[in-house]
């Protein structure tokens, strides 16, 4: 499904980042990503990204029962919008029909012809324990994924991550190894958490890999009692934060110009060395 990545680069890429505060009814969640959507190319957004589970985010077992087909009616409206308004859009992630009582946490990337370019299913699943603070077990409905997956968006090498993949530098490091320049991480990160660790993992897997990086994160409370961050935020590969959201439902637009990561990576360059390890 991935488009010949050699495709000829165009040298600035404006991205935007969607915020939403979504719940439990995919209709309503949908018909305000698609405001946004087009408020997003109003501005000029040649891609534009959603957060995590945007078309339903409650309890596990509501959002597995309200599972879709890839392609189906929240990627079908995606499509749409995608070639009316003659642009990119991520589907952040909606929860992908699998198997009776679960599913997969699915990414889709579309093209602006309406057509499917990627699909990745999150690999590292969120199975959190902190006492009195966050409990959530992911892996009691959802489906790993088991493939590392690049699209192209205008000639740029677009790596795709949800949410949890963020604190697993080794995912970033085989997406930069398939050529990535720009990675895209929708996310419904926790409040608990995001505090501390969000800007700082966000800005650490922009350097140490030297791409740019979108976050789309949904924010406010939610029925399954775990509160997410948002802050949604856009990163070069210098670490420098190029946009953030504040606390509402927004979009937040960047323009991302391939000479700085170019510039970034010639001087600094990180070509990884095999580490050999003597037993003692």
């Amino acid at each position: 499904m991935d488009e010949d990545l050699s495709m000829q680069r165009k040298h600035i890429l404006r991205v935007a980042a969607i915020q939403l505060s979504s719940l439990g009814d995919k209709g309503q969640n949908t018909a305000k990503a698609v405001e946004l959507i087009d408020t997003a190319s109003e501005y000029g957004a040649r891609l534009v990204i959603l957060p995590e589970m945007f078309n339903c985010y409650s309890t596990l077992s509501e959002m597995v029962e309200k599972a879709e087909p890839v392609p189906g009616p929240t990627i079908n409206t995606l499509a749409q919008k995608a070639r009316s308004n003659n642009i990119y859009i991520l589907c952040g992630s909606i929860i992908e029909t699998a198997i009776k009582g679960k599913g997969f946490n699915t990414s889709v990337m579309i093209g602006p012809r309406g057509d499917i370019l990627g699909i990745y299913r999150k690999i590292h699943l969120f199975d959190v324990d902190i006492p009195e603070r966050v409990h959530y077990k992911e892996s009691e409905r959802i489906l790993p994924g088991n493939e590392i997956v690049v699209v192209n968006v205008d000639g740029w090498v677009v790596g795709l991550a949800i949410c949890y993949d963020l604190r697993f530098p080794e995912l970033f490091c085989a997406l930069t190894s398939k050529g990535a320049e720009l990675v895209l991480i929708p996310s419904a990160f926790a409040a608990h958490t995001g505090k501390d660790h969000w800007e700082i993992l966000l800005r650490a897997r922009a350097i140490e890999n030297q791409v740019f990086i979108v976050a789309p994160n949904r924010f406010g409370a939610c029925p399954n009692n775990m509160a997410t961050y948002g802050r949604s935020m856009v990163v070069d590969p210098w670490g420098t934060i190029l946009s953030q959201a504040s606390d509402k439902v927004c979009v937040i637009l960047s323009e991302l110009d391939i000479s700085i990561l170019e510039e970034v990576r010639e001087n600094i360059p990180m070509k990884r060395q095999k580490i050999v390890t003597t037993a003692q």
